[in-house]
């Protein structure tokens, strides 16, 4: 048995052991999809950002650094920014609508205030989470394969099926609560990895003086953060779209059930300060990993494997191995969350709330795991079936979702006078245009970011038909 392979064992062990010791929690559809509603500060903390951050912070973020350098800082302050802005403005009074209307979903929380008799809210919130995840899911499913089969050994459609069943196993079991504690795990992991290998890889390149030198000479903007306002228009729609990736963390569903599931007002008070700080230390660590990694491995044709080209050249096997952990933990802790999301659409949102079902609360927690499964296996199938179309389709997955929940939430929290046909409206408009602009306008607009149109129009659709709809009385 290779240390790599022993790594991961013993890694496994440990979720196996979390999903067995959070299944008694599984039996009602609030502790399968919220954990009961008891999570501490620094679980919620850990889980937010874990789940924010998939596979793209470990291979993505860093390709980034790797590719233009510090203009990628940029996004790390969107992103610390956009975090912050959630813990904020959302997640208490959030937390204080969804305990009131005792929502277990975000679409239970966006009709709570309306008396929604056709489901029209909630049909479209289904509607927009399961085409989203689905593509979601299968790309990270993709992105396990191709981790797993680079690290080991294994085939990547073995690597798929490993990683698939590890994921969907320990989240059909254990439900929201070992999802959670998990990603408490993986996001240590994750925040050790993303300083260890950038102080190696700075380290083994000797010193950022000798990084700086080495770069500079390639390229002497590589360095400069402010280069990009050199560009004109083009420059300054770049900055604007780094920093506008932070926008979905306002919205998108899979972070806000998060601050649903925590114990109290207090425990959120304390988590922000932990989540903030945390995401500031990944997005940093990510791209100095990959600048450093610019420096000693330059000619990369593919900028996105230099996390596994760092942790194969400059670490022993039994290490390499605790970093291929991390880097199935960066994926991991995004498809759990994925999955109960799409679940929790299934069963709550349609079964129950717009179908009708008199199941018992347990027989439908019964079937969350049931759908959990499925829409596990669906995953899998596509990520064979459509590989091409779904890296493509994802590029809008986030963007999508935060365009379309981001601005209805921020609404209905902060302006009493939003209706029921405002927020349909938002969520439509927020959620077409961000597809609408990859799709037929990104590359006419200098490649501006699609959450950021996506958002205004969201916002303003939410407001103005909210003005046309709002009965007399309610004005």
């Amino acid at each position: 048995m290779t240390p790599t392979v022993a790594v991961a064992i013993v890694y496994l062990g440990l979720l196996a052991a979390f999903a067995i010791w959070s299944r008694r929690e599984t039996h009602t559809l609030a502790g399968f999809y919220l954990a009961g509603r008891k999570l501490p500060y620094w679980v919620v903390a850990f889980s937010t950002n874990a789940t924010g951050e998939s596979g793209w912070l470990l291979l993505g973020l860093t390709g980034m650094g790797y590719a233009v350098g510090a203009q990628a800082y940029w996004v790390v302050i969107g992103e610390v920014t956009g975090v912050a802005l959630s813990w904020l403005l959302v997640s208490r009074r959030l937390k204080r609508m969804s305990d009131a209307g005792d929502s277990i979903t975000v679409p239970d929380v966006l009709t709570s205030r309306f008396a929604d008799s056709w489901h029209l809210i909630r049909g479209i919130a289904v509607v927009i989470i399961l085409t989203m995840v689905t593509a979601y899911v299968s790309a990270q499913m993709i992105a396990t394969g191709k981790a797993i089969s680079s690290f080991t050994d294994m085939s990547y459609a073995t690597g798929i099926f490993v990683g698939a069943a590890i994921i969907i196993g320990y989240t059909f079991v254990g439900g929201y609560k070992a999802v959670s504690y998990t990603d408490v795990l993986q996001g240590v992991l994750m925040l050790a990895g993303l300083i260890f290998v950038p102080v190696v890889a700075v380290q083994s390149a000797g010193g950022w003086d000798a990084i700086s030198s080495t770069l500079v000479t390639e390229d002497p903007d590589f360095l400069n953060m402010f280069s990009v306002s050199g560009g004109g228009i083009a420059g300054w729609v770049a900055v604007i779209s780094f920093l506008g990736i932070g926008l979905p963390f306002l919205g998108v569903p899979q972070l806000l059930v998060r601050y649903m599931s925590a114990r109290d007002d207090n425990e959120l008070r304390k988590a922000r300060y932990v989540s903030v700080t945390v995401m500031l230390m990944f997005g940093v660590g990510a791209v100095t990993a990959g600048i450093a990694g610019r420096a000693l491995f330059p000619g990369l044709d593919d900028p996105e494997t230099i996390f596994p080209v760092l942790s194969s050249e400059l670490f022993p096997p039994l290490i390499t191995g605790l970093l291929l952990v991390i880097v199935l933990s960066a994926i991991m802790s995004t498809v759990d969350s994925l999955l109960l999301l799409a679940s929790s659409a299934v069963v709550r949102d349609t079964m129950q709330k717009m179908m009708g079902s008199q199941k018992s609360d347990q027989r439908l927690a019964v079937y969350g795991k049931v759908a959990t499964l499925v829409i596990g296996i669906l995953g899998i199938a596509l990520a064979f079936q459509i590989e091409a179309l779904i890296f493509w389709f994802v590029l809008f997955a986030w963007s999508g979702l935060g365009a379309a929940f981001g601005p209805v939430v921020l609404c209905l929290l902060y302006y009493k006078g939003t209706t029921g046909a405002g927020v349909a409206a938002g969520m439509l408009g927020g959620f077409l245009t961000s597809v609408i602009w990859v799709l037929a306008i990104k590359e006419q607009t200098y490649d501006l970011y699609e959450a950021v149109p996506g958002f205004i129009v969201g916002i303003v659709l939410t407001l103005l038909v909210s003005a046309f709809t709002r009965k007399p009385a309610d004005v």
